[in-house]
């Protein structure tokens, strides 16, 4: 899987975690030179408390565009620190 946005891939990987729909990338798998960590966090009843990050690629950014659980509860616990993607960037195949 690869996560794409303006025409840059900022994740690939053949080991992501799927859960409602959302592929969640292994940190090791994310080009971190194109995210800020972001204020914004939101909560999910039953995975916890979601953390963003904002992506920059070539002068445009995208902001809170990836999110990731630092702290998920026991249930989902596979995903600490995975990170996933939504606001226009692609996850493909």
């Amino acid at each position: 899987m690869k996560a794409i946005w303006n025409d840059t891939v900022l994740a690939e990987s053949n080991d992501t975690i799927v859960i409602e729909g959302n592929h969640y990338f292994p940190p090791s798998a994310v080009n971190m030179n194109y995210f800020k960590p972001s204020d914004t966090h939101t909560t999910c009843p039953w995975k916890g408390i979601a953390s963003y990050y904002s992506v920059h690629v070539d002068g445009k950014n995208n902001y809170d565009a990836a999110w990731y659980y630092p702290d998920p509860k026991e249930k989902v616990m596979q995903i600490k620190g995975y990170i996933a993607f939504w606001r226009g960037v692609k996850v493909v195949d």
